[in-house]
């Protein structure tokens, strides 16, 4: 058998090569990246379960915006923890709720840079759902209106996107229907379409204080074994109005990103969740894996699947080391 006149190698030997022929590439536009915003003056409080990671009271947003926007980062998204919580979430939709000062804040400082803000309960409620709970159940439909009076609340504060996280059914149409009744036809909507009940969520509990006192989120969020499931689930919400749409987490649901790339031209995002972010994190600092190596493959991996923009934890650490 004579030599093949193919040799892929050839087009390896060298690192501009393999950058010259490179299918898919990341970049600091790429990426968003989440805060967490707390009460307070002058707090920058480390989250133990997320290394490199804070927690920052509104005052300090303005500087840390500047810096995301100087990178070059795509957005940011916001997540609240707020000093009350109760039954029904209300801090969520108070007009000076925790995270709608840190959007006037964000954008004083940096009125171009994209400001998300998550639409969820669990952040605000006692008992950590997503929802109205009776102690048994989540109530589907006594949800919606508080999630849209969320969203509400968070467009007027400014708020480009709004992001509902709840996997409530309907959702999509009913903050939709209100941002459009209150004047806010403007502000997208960026779906978690498929948000999967996952083992990889711990440290963003642990980060947002949304761990539950009782019960689960199986009964709502999707079951790790369904890849049809979750197009369907996409398929609702954009027929709802979303906008854009997201899977999370991402790598475990790369098989899902793919077969949503394939099958919807919308806006598709995923995120690379806290479990994600830390398992290479405590790796690396045990010297197991090599870090910048790893938060590079991880996320081509992510944006080779098909995601057009991905949320990470690593964006800033990604950004501070891109050389294009």
């Amino acid at each position: 058998m004579a030599f093949p006149e193919h040799r892929p190698r050839r087009l390896r030997r060298s690192a501009e090569l393999r950058r010259l022929v490179r299918e898919t590439r990341v970049e600091p536009g790429d990426l968003i990246y989440p805060l967490f915003c707390v009460t307070g003056r002058g707090v920058r409080e480390p989250v133990v379960s997320m290394p490199g990671i804070d927690r920052l009271s509104v005052d300090q947003l303005a500087a840390e915006a500047k810096d995301i926007q100087a990178l070059g980062l795509a957005a940011v998204i916001l997540f609240g923890i707020p000093d009350h919580k109760d039954a029904l979430g209300t801090d969520g939709y108070d007009p000076d709720g925790i995270v709608q000062r840190a959007i006037r804040a964000i954008k004083d400082a940096t009125p171009d840079l994209v400001v998300i803000a998550d639409v969820c309960l669990c952040e605000y409620t006692d008992h950590g759902h997503c929802g109205v709970y009776d102690g048994v159940h989540v109530n589907n439909d006594a949800t919606l209106p508080l999630l849209a009076r969320t969203a509400v609340a968070l467009a007027q504060a400014g708020a480009d996107i709004v992001a509902p996280s709840d996997m409530m059914d309907g959702r999509v149409a009913a903050i939709r229907r209100a941002l459009d009744a209150e004047g806010q036809s403007d502000t997208a909507i960026l779906s978690y379409a498929a948000k999967y009940a996952s083992a990889f969520y711990g440290p963003f509990r642990d980060a947002a204080e949304s761990t539950l006192a009782a019960g689960d989120r199986r009964g709502y969020q999707l079951d790790p074994a369904n890849a049809r499931e979750a197009l369907d689930e996409i398929a609702a919400d954009l027929e709802e109005g979303a906008d854009m749409v997201m899977v999370k987490p991402a790598l475990p649901y790369l098989d899902v990103i793919h077969a949503a790339r394939a099958a919807f031209r919308a806006p598709l995002f995923a995120y690379q969740v806290s479990g994600e972010y830390s398992l290479i994190r405590a790796a690396a600092e045990r010297g197991w894996i090599d870090e910048e190596r790893a938060i590079d493959e991880s996320l081509t991996a992510i944006r080779r699947a098909g995601a057009d923009r991905v949320i990470t934890y690593f964006a800033k650490q990604f950004a501070h080391g891109f050389r294009g």
